[in-house]
């Protein structure tokens, strides 16, 4: 346990970027999910949609899943996420939903990126959605960013 100790948003990235590796070995998308609470990882995660053959297994929805179920809670109020890839409007909506406080993403998604990208669902202006999350990108952004790139340009090769 971190008890005491306070660690930057890079660390907690490094640790997503960790999740997003094993996912590059698995042959998934890799894409990697940690999920904080008071300094401590309580959930932790990685793609495994082809693993599971499901098109929602995603890393945060399955950290979202692991810290739900750490806190005996459906709300991650006091949570901070950190995800490699900028979320899909899925995992940002069950974001919204778990009303998690924080989120730090590493690179943008220009396709489906639902935190600026493509939509805005986190932080929306929208008053309609009842919880807005604070949000910080960029973080080990050319990383995460390099593993995209190394794992579809392997996935061409292949092709």
């Amino acid at each position: 346990m971190n008890q005491g100790l306070v660690f930057s948003d890079e660390y907690y990235m490094k640790k997503a970027l960790e999740e997003a590796y094993q996912a590059f070995e698995e042959d998934e998308v890799p894409v990697g999910c940690v999920i904080v609470y008071k300094n401590m990882i309580i959930a932790k995660s990685h793609n495994q949609t082809e693993k599971l053959s499901d098109p929602t297994a995603h890393a945060e929805m399955i950290a979202i899943t692991q810290a739900a179920s750490f806190l005996k809670s459906k709300f991650l109020t006091d949570c901070v996420v950190y995800v490699t890839l900028e979320p899909c409007s899925m995992c940002a909506g069950a974001l919204v939903l778990a009303r998690v406080k924080r989120l730090v993403f590493g690179c943008s998604d220009p396709k489906a990126g639902a935190c600026g990208s493509v939509f805005e669902i986190i932080g929306s202006q929208d008053t309609k959605l009842n919880h807005k999350i604070e949000v910080k990108k960029g973080v080990l952004e050319k990383e995460c960013s390099a593993l995209l790139q190394d794992f579809f340009r392997k996935k061409r090769i292949q092709n």
